[in-house]
Order: C-alpha cells, then sequence, then structure tokens
C-alpha cells in the first residue's frame, strides 16, 4: 500500500450496506443511523427512490451537452459568491494544505428553482431544458425528504418530519453537474500529487450522488484501530488504558458493490445505486453522531490504459451529478431532540472542542459557542472554501 499525504492508500475496497428507503419503518431508520454513524457513505436502493433509469440518463446528456459546449458560453455563467454557476479546471482546490494545484474537474451548480423558476442565468447550451432540470431537482428533494423521515425514526425523535419540515425553500440546496476530463498525453498531471477532486466533506444535511457504471475514483477515509503492545496489562481498566492508535487510509468506494443488482436503462446501461452520504451540518446538528466523512476523487490506477490503446488521452472523462441537500436558510441549528444525540452544549469525546465550541468540517468553517442558523454555517464553509465575502 502506498502513502500519500501521511495517509495509507488502500486497493481494498470499502463495503456499504444497500438500504431500499421505499419502507419508512424505525427499523429501516436504524439501519441507515448505524451505516450514518460509522461510516458517513451508504447506498440507496434507486427502487426505493422516485428515480426511473431513464431520469438519470438524461440528466447525464445534459451535463454532457453542457460541458462540451465552449467555453465562453460557460464563463458567461461564471460561479459567484451565491454558490451557482459555472467554476472551471483548478478553479477549485478542496484540500489547499495538500494540493499544489486546484482541482483536475469542472462542475456547474444549479441553485433552487422558485415558483418553478431558476434563480440564476442558465447557459445556452442548457436553455430550453429548464423543466427536465426543475423535474430531477424535484425528484432529489422528495428523495432526500424521505431519507430525512428515516433518520429521525432512527434516532427516536418523537416528530419524524422534525428534519424534514425544517427543509424547505429558501434554501442552499444544489444540484452539481461534475466532469472529470481526461488529459492530454502531453500534460504535465503528477499523479503523486494532483487529483480530480481534493479531499474534502460536503457542507449541507446529506449528498446524494449519481454516477456512471464504468467510472470509478471516488475513495473514502476510513480509520483502523490498533493497539500497542502491553504485555504487563493484567486487568480491564488497565486494558482500557492501552494506548490506541489509528491508521488512517483511503479506500476505494465501488460504483456498484458486488452484491447489488442494477436496474437498467432503455438502452441497458445499469443505473448504479445513488450514493448518500451525511454532511458537515448534519454532523454539526448530531454533535457528530453522524459522521461527515473526508471524501476525495482520484484517477484510478488503471486509467492509463487510453494511452496504451492510441486514443490520445490520459485516462477517461468522469461525470457524476450532486444533490446538496440544506435545510431552510432561517433554521437554528438548535439541539436534536434525541436521547441518541448527545448535549451539544457541552465538548464530548465525541467532538473536537475548539474556541469554546465545535470543528466541523474538513478544512475549517463552521464552529464556535453561538447557535447558527443553516445559512450562517453554509456562508462559513463557502468562505472557507472560495474565500467569499458575505455583507
Amino acid at each position: 500500500m502506498a502513502t500519500t499525504n501521511g495517509r495509507v492508500q488502500s486497493n481494498d475496497l470499502v463495503t456499504l450496506p444497500v438500504i431500499n428507503i421505499s419502507d419508512p419503518t424505525p427499523e429501516i431508520g436504524r439501519k441507515m443511523i448505524d451505516a450514518a454513524a460509522t461510516h458517513g457513505f451508504l447506498y440507496i436502493d434507486t427502487r426505493g427512490t422516485d428515480f426511473a433509469p431513464e431520469n438519470v440518463e438524461r440528466q447525464f446528456e445534459l451535463s454532457k451537452q453542457f460541458f462540451s459546449s465552449p467555453e465562453e458560453e460557460k464563463a458567461a455563467c461564471q460561479i459567484g459568491s451565491d454558490n451557482r454557476g459555472w467554476t472551471g479546471m483548478h478553479s477549485e482546490t478542496l484540500d489547499p494544505a495538500n494540493q499544489k494545484r486546484g482541482d483536475f474537474k469542472e462542475a456547474f451548480n444549479i441553485g433552487e428553482f422558485i415558483d418553478n423558476r431558476p434563480q440564476q442565468p442558465i447557459p445556452k447550451s442548457l436553455q430550453g431544458h429548464e423543466d427536465e432540470l426543475l423535474d430531477f431537482e424535484t425528484r432529489c428533494r422528495k428523495t432526500c425528504h424521505r431519507i430525512l423521515r428515516l433518520l429521525a425514526l432512527g434516532l427516536e425523535i418523537p416528530d419524524p418530519d422534525w428534519f424534514s419540515s425544517r427543509h424547505k425553500t429558501p434554501s442552499g440546496c444544489t444540484l452539481r453537474l461534475l466532469h472529470y476530463p481526461a488529459l492530454p498525453l502531453d500534460t504535465d498531471y503528477q499523479p503523486e500529487v494532483d487529483i480530480r477532486a481534493g479531499a474534502h466533506s460536503d457542507y449541507g444535511s446529506i449528498t446524494l450522488l449519481f454516477q456512471r457504471p464504468s467510472q470509478p475514483g471516488l475513495e473514502i477515509l476510513t480509520s483502523s484501530t490498533t493497539r500497542s503492545e502491553n504485555s504487563n496489562s493484567t486487568s480491564a481498566s488497565e486494558d482500557r488504558r492501552t494506548q490506541q492508535n489509528k491508521q488512517q487510509k483511503w479506500s476505494p468506494v465501488p460504483v456498484i458493490p458486488s452484491n447489488y443488482t442494477p436496474e437498467a436503462s432503455d438502452d441497458k446501461t445499469p443505473l448504479p445505486p445513488i450514493l448518500l452520504n451525511i454532511g458537515d451540518l448534519l454532523s454539526y446538528w448530531t454533535n457528530n453522531l453522524l459522521k461527515s466523512t473526508v471524501h476525495r476523487v482520484i484517477f484510478p490506477n488503471d486509467q492509463h490504459r487510453n494511452k496504451a490503446s492510441g486514443a490520445g488521452l490520459l485516462g477517461e472523462d468522469r461525470y457524476s451529478i450532486a444533490y446538496f441537500c440544506h435545510p431552510t436558510d432561517s433554521t437554528l441549528l438548535e439541539a436534536v431532540p434525541s436521547r441518541l444525540v448527545p448535549d451539544m452544549t457541552h465538548p464530548s469525546s465525541t467532538t473536537e472542542a475548539r474556541d469554546g465550541g465545535f470543528r466541523v468540517g474538513y478544512g475549517g468553517g463552521a464552529g464556535g459557542a453561538k447557535v447558527l442558523t443553516a445559512k450562517e454555517h453554509l456562508i462559513r464553509r463557502l468562505e472557507a472554501t472560495y474565500g467569499f465575502e458575505h455583507k
């Protein structure tokens, strides 16, 4: 196993559960909580959602249509402090402490539709397709509300709609189209330091990730605990005090897990399960009971095959679509009414105390003893990533 940025690179695929959310029961909710508290990631069976294979396939067609358009057309919708619009190659540096240059990707952020209308300029390549974008965003929102209800059931919150009722417009919900292009053979790309998307955690409550069957690259940061040798330890109390060392490693996440049989679209393209992960805000809200796990996107080791095939490119294009679900802007991130959630006002072993509060999120941002609103939390995270200034 190789070492990158002080962490071990593992070739062992991480094993995550696949959960069907069509039956909203406390038992399913508890399974989701267990996965969210262990890895922060799990798969959602598409058969328990509002998505048919054709819905997802069409959205990827629109995504490719946008990213293949002239750069000047994309640049006309440049991202701003509202977190909407296009960001080009190397514009984002998600892991500035370890990256020498920005991410090898481009993205287009689509904010909420209000009264069925986009609240941002739509690029020429997507004009006339607003209804399709809205339809996909609506399906994402419905799926997220179903998931939030299950999480509330799993946390034994008396009101199962406690989370979902706090996720209405206006909010920071964002649909993000992503393109990680193949590179020309004469690129100065350095595999030991360059990366498609730097190590980061997501900002919101939960994220839905849609992927293509043959386009891997996502890795999550996992920890394994080993005990140092202590041959003189004879009692349980001594054993509990035995020094523990946590080794962090990057573990690849398969697009389609081996125990999953996907649906297929009309052209027989398999539809992978939706990958769900917990974001910083929900981790903050639950006092780190639910994990916001650091993840990244790399060039898979086998993607040098195009060079040998004479394609004239290093690797191949990777497309994905993420939906970042956020609470209503004005929602106070106050204590969650669950006996399973630690008291947010008292730093515990499950939180990192900092300046009298809590540091949540890879790379800094939200933290402090003050009860934040959802919008304040998002602004702090965006400022940490982009350096945006909000008045």
